[in-house]
Formats: C-alpha cells, structure tokens, sequence
C-alpha cells in the first residue's frame, strides 16, 4: 500500500458540488473516497466510492475503516452531504426535522469524529464544512429554519474545533455558498435565483470547488468560513 499521495474523504459525493469536489482534488493529484447513497463502484485504482447513508454510524465508520485500509490515510475530509427544505416554519414536519437534522447534523458528527481520530494518529489532516451563506444571511420569501438551525451548528462548530485542533496539527475551515448552479435547482429557477445574489448571478459548482482547494493549501488559515456568495452575506440590498 502506497500512503505517499494525499487522500480527499468527500460525503454527498455523487452529483453537483460533491462531484465537482471529486474532480477537483483529483485534478490535485490526490485520491478521493466519495460517499453518496447511491453512488456508483468506480473502476479507477485512485478513486474508492462507498456507497450508503452517511448519517448511519455504522456506514460512517465504515467509510473511514474502508479508507485507511485502501489508502494507508485521510488527509482531507470535506462534508459536503447535505439537505435544503424551505418552508414556514409551522409548516415543517416531524419528518422534515429528522431528516435535515440527520444529514446535515448526525452526517457530520458520524464521520468528522472518525476521521479526526485518525488525523490526530496522524498529527495532520483537515476538515472543510459545506455552509450556507442564509446562516448569515436570510433572505426575506425563502424560509429556511431548518438550513439556519442545522447549517448554523456546522458553522459554530468550524470555530470550536479548530481552536479545539490547532495545536494538533488538524485544520477545520468552511465554505458558505450561496445558491449554486446544481441539478437541485431546475433551470426554470434560475432567473430569480439570481436576483437574489448582489452580484445577480448564481454560483458555479467550480466556484465552490475552488474555494475548497484554497483552503485545503492555506496552511495557516483555520476556523475560517469562507463565503463564496455573490456578497449575500455582506447584507440586505
């Protein structure tokens, strides 16, 4: 087993941003375990998809232990997995909540806590989080509650590891998107997605990817969320 070449964990991994993160770190050089639910086999030496449902601990442990075992390592986790349900507020079921609670929440707890174990075996890795940019920013006519409740942990606790990690040799960092051109927005859509960015555009899946290699070379950047937005976050407009 070669352990020479870095190795990217990518959850969420089979369509939109998560493949876009699969391409881009292995434009890296790196190899890549991506998880989705559905996610197909891969036929290539440097790419492992494992398939099944993160927020189940017995699957996130089961990534993890099928990752060390194929590539000797994980150097990099990126917790893209993740749900959007919009509606008021009194509208949400008992069913939406534990479904966005799970993934968004329990699939990174399940996995970040394995994998921040071997990377303190290791004395190096680093973790990157999939925000959103309505944490800072909600934006009046798309109700969010549940992407603020949930989405809003993942960037709280960005800042608690990292201070919990920075003597650890392990970085935790997170990007918070704005709306993105993915296949969970119809093209229909597009028009008044736009509108709601300042910059009166939607983002693109390399733009996030983008975002997520910076912060994977930034040695000296942690606990940092990165916003990659259109300006959403700076304010009303």
């Amino acid at each position: 087993m070669n352990t020479e070449r870095k190795v990217a964990l990518i959850t969420g991994a089979s369509q939109g941003i998560g493949a876009g993160l699969v391409q881009g770190f292995r434009e890296r050089g790196y190899r890549v375990v991506a998880n989705s639910r559905s996610i197909k086999p891969s036929e290539s030496a440097d790419l492992l998809n494992v398939a099944g449902d993160i927020t189940d601990p017995a699957v996130a442990k089961r990534v993890v232990e099928t990752t060390v075992e194929r590539f000797g390592r994980i150097d990099t986790l990126v917790n893209n997995a993740g749900i959007f349900v919009s509606k008021p507020f009194v509208e949400y079921t008992p069913e939406d909540f534990a479904s966005v609670i799970g993934v968004n929440l329990a699939g990174f707890f399940h996995v970040s806590q394995r994998a921040a174990a071997r990377m303190l075996s290791q004395r190096s890795g680093h973790i990157v989080n999939i925000t959103t940019s309505l944490v800072d920013q909600p934006i009046a006519g798309v109700p969010a509650a549940l992407a603020s409740l949930t989405k809003g942990g993942l960037d709280a606790v960005t800042r608690g590891l990292a201070i919990e990690y920075a003597d650890k040799g392990i970085r935790v960092n997170a990007v918070s998107p704005g709306i993105i051109k993915t296949p969970m927005h119809p093209k229909e859509t597009h028009d008044f997605m736009s509108k709601l960015h300042p910059m009166q555009r939607m983002g693109e899946v390399r733009e996030i990817v983008d975002a997520v290699l910076y912060l994977d070379n930034a040695a000296f950047v942690t606990g940092e969320v990165l916003h990659v937005d259109g300006g959403q976050h700076a304010g009303r407009w």
